[in-house]
């Protein structure tokens, strides 16, 4: 009977003495990590510093030709921060940046467009045009073209998830139209597919299609494009920024530099 108290107490005090050096190892890894994290965080922030200083000579020469669209994707409550937006678009300015997309989920940007676009000089908005004649398609890209290849001024659109999601519909409708408008039969109805070519030519027939951005900065504390339309950002490079009201001016010099050093391929 005593050797049974014993075992059963000497089974206790294993496991509590386990679970005392399960946790201690839990601590110390998380201890570690978040020394990691405040040690990248720090050197990010004086790696900034020295950017923002000009200290950095690599940075001062930003072959800023190769963005030529360039997508801004802001959380809901960051796209209140008008100021903020405006700051940011004005360093955007500054380096040569000249066309912008800016998107929020909500589109509460779209509603501060007018005042956005009297506090920065010269800056016009960028209208895509739809078309409904399949015969002119080429001149909507070359429309798009020539705007994205005039640097006189810079150009601002204004994108919400409510855009995505009426430019689907409208782009099944259209095709669900030209598909019945074909004659086809019942039984080919079954083996149609839609390719991805179709889709992007009725989008463009709506007014959606849009350029592609080349760079996407998303501002929030999701690591994700918060519904910007899909099919805008095929081949583009996107990169997490933090949130809007930490934006300084060398991370956003950093993430451009680095996408201008990157040989873009675009799915060749």
């Amino acid at each position: 009977m005593d050797f049974s108290n014993e075992s059963r107490v000497l089974h206790r005090c294993s496991a509590h003495i386990g679970n005392l050096l399960l946790r201690s190892l839990w601590h110390l890894v998380h201890f570690i990590i978040s020394i990691c994290n405040f040690t990248l965080d720090i050197a990010n922030v004086l790696e900034s510093y020295l950017i923002s200083s000009g200290l950095l000579g690599r940075y001062k020469s930003l072959h800023i030709a190769k963005l030529r669209y360039l997508a801004i994707v802001i959380e809901s409550e960051g796209a209140y921060q008008t100021l903020k937006i405006i700051e940011l678009l004005q360093w955007l300015e500054a380096v040569g940046v000249k066309h912008v997309c800016l998107y929020d989920n909500e589109g509460i940007l779209k509603k501060s467009k007018d005042f956005i676009l009297e506090n920065l000089d010269g800056a016009i908005l960028f209208q895509v045009l739809s078309y409904w004649q399949p015969s002119i398609y080429a001149m909507l890209d070359a429309h798009e073209n020539n705007v994205l290849l005039d640097q006189q001024h810079m150009t601002l659109e204004f994108v919400s998830f409510s855009d995505g999601k009426e430019a689907v519909a409208k782009a099944a409708n259209v095709l669900f139209m030209k598909y019945s408008k074909s004659g086809v039969t019942d039984q080919n109805q079954k083996e149609k597919i839609f390719t991805e070519s179709q889709m992007t030519e009725a989008l463009k027939t709506v007014g959606s299609g849009g350029p592609e951005p080349d760079l996407l900065l998303v501002y929030g504390p999701a690591r994700c494009h918060l519904g910007f339309p899909a099919w805008r950002i095929k081949y583009t490079e996107i990169v997490h920024m933090g949130l809007l009201k930490s934006m300084n001016y060398g991370s956003l010099i950093k993430a451009i530099y680095k996408f201008t050093m990157v040989r873009q391929n675009y799915g060749k």
